[in-house]
């Protein structure tokens, strides 16, 4: 039996759930931050907001002291699209340049062929 309290409850929900499809992306908030300094030999950092983006990123610094000196980073961002899908791009950047991966990305076919 639904009671008069259930049916309250029901329909807060209804109203959270409501006003939280109808949010401004300018009223996120952050829900969850943290950061780590590497001894300053790189970062680590995440964080997630009430929009339901988060990211994650470390970065590690390679060859110190060499004429090779550089920063690797990686990492991975989640976030819900304006047509609903949940995308997630993860990507790492060194020395090699900026490579992503994601599902939503095209992908460069490769033949047998040379």
């Amino acid at each position: 039996m639904i009671t008069p309290k259930i049916l309250g409850l029901l329909g807060l929900l209804a109203a959270l759930a409501i006003a939280r499809v109808n949010a401004s992306p300018n009223d996120a908030q952050i829900l969850k931050f943290e950061n780590v300094n590497l001894d300053g030999n790189g970062y680590a950092f995440y964080y997630e907001t009430s929009d339901g983006i988060s990211r994650q990123e470390t970065a590690q610094l390679k060859h110190a002291g060499t004429a090779e000196e550089a920063i690797a980073v990686q990492g991975s961002v989640k976030w819900v699209g304006p047509d609903g899908v949940h995308y997630k791009l993860n990507y790492l950047a060194d020395e090699n340049g900026f490579q992503p991966e994601g599902e939503h990305l095209p992908r460069q076919e490769t033949s047998g062929m040379l």
